[in-house]
């Protein structure tokens, strides 16, 4: 497979090598969001639909993840692929949604529905966790809960009678998260002269026929640089860390999670710094159910896995926690500072707790 090509090649080089592979990947990875947020609203534009609906579904599913749990699966490291499922749902509330919320509060209009998904979605393992092992028929079933809580998604934004842009043609008044417009915001919240600034692609896209279904295509392309740009992060990151002493389950969840949440960091504040916070906040909210049902159903497809003890005891439970608080906080209708210090400060004790308690602190042998 391509990742254990590229990881071969970097330990082969050395730590050196190790450091570039990592700074060619964040450059590849920040480079592909920008785009891909430039495509999606223009897509979104094109096609008349809800940008939340393609949003979830172009962000909300972790593709790199995916291919992380195939990866630790097949190479009998399920518990770190394991650990990788459900550090991402950790770290999407915990990290990317307060970091987003300190960095700049922002206006929230999310149907309560979607919410009630948002908060019971990691209570869909509980009866997993007692399974031993999850087996091929288990991750079939996680997979089909996770296409019909996205279907239902998909389905009621198409059905719901919000236009996402009330002017098409200067396309500078968006329709924020469900249904804030956006010049009824506050000037502090966002900037909407940098909504659909001119990018170089306008001059073969703009106003053809089927403009939209070509914007999907360059974001389908943009997603790729995505998967790349994150598959490079982690290669070197492997590299650097494979010396540290952490428990499987422990380093998946915490180290190698670390290092996954860059791109969600990105594809959230990012929205929110451009005045497109709804794109931010369908990746949250797809991020999470994919990671506590596809995610962890994909590792069965190549091995067996044994839960272990203190997931059922720690680590769900925590899941749990921090998608309840978050869900609540959307339900506000607007995110604040005090929200993320709350939810940034719950993942940092996790985080302790995790390494302190579960796994030992990560500190590389040599020193």
């Amino acid at each position: 497979m391509v990742e254990e090509v590229l990881e071969g090649v970097v330990e082969s080089q050395g730590t050196w090598f190790a450091y570039l592979v990592l700074a060619v990947g964040a450059i590849t990875l920040t480079y592909s969001v920008e785009k891909l947020i430039s495509y999606l609203t223009r897509a979104a534009m094109g096609l008349g639909v809800s940008i939340f609906a393609l949003a979830i579904v172009f962000t909300g599913i972790e593709f790199d993840d995916t291919v992380v749990a195939l990866v630790f699966g097949a190479g009998e490291l399920e518990q770190v692929a394991l650990g990788t499922a459900l550090g991402t749902a950790l770290a999407i509330t915990g990290i990317t949604l307060a970091v987003a919320a300190i960095y700049k509060p922002f206006p929230v209009d999310v149907p309560r529905d979607y919410l009630a998904l948002l908060g019971i979605s990691p209570l869909v393992l509980v009866p997993f966790v007692f399974v031993d092992p999850l087996t091929l028929g288990h991750g079939l079933v996680l997979v089909v809960i996770f296409t019909l809580l996205f279907g239902y998604i998909v389905y009621r934004e198409v059905q719901r009678d919000v236009p996402v842009f009330r002017d098409s043609e200067i396309a500078e008044r968006i329709e924020a998260d469900g249904g804030v417009p956006i010049d009824e915001l506050a000037i502090e919240d966002v900037d909407s002269s940098t909504v659909l600034e001119e990018i170089p692609e306008d001059r073969y896209v703009a106003e053809r026929s089927y403009e939209g279904v070509f914007w999907l295509g360059f974001a389908a392309v943009a997603l790729l640089g995505i998967v790349a740009g994150a598959m490079l992060l982690e290669a070197g990151s492997e590299a650097i860390v494979e010396s540290w002493g952490i428990e499987e389950t422990v380093f998946g969840a915490t180290v190698l999670t670390l290092v996954l949440t860059i791109e969600n960091l990105l594809l959230t504040i990012e929205p929110v710094r451009r005045g497109i916070p709804e794109i931010g906040i369908g990746h949250v909210i797809g991020s999470v159910i994919f990671s506590v049902t596809a995610n962890v159903g994909v590792i069965t497809f190549v091995a067996d896995v044994t839960i272990p003890r203190d997931v059922l005891l720690f680590h769900l439970p925590a899941v749990v926690v921090l998608t309840a608080v978050s869900a609540a906080f959307i339900s506000s209708g607007r995110l604040r500072h005090r929200h993320g210090y709350v939810l940034l400060g719950l993942y940092v004790v996790y985080w302790l707790v995790s390494l302190l308690v579960l796994g030992g602190v990560p500190i590389p042998e040599a020193l």
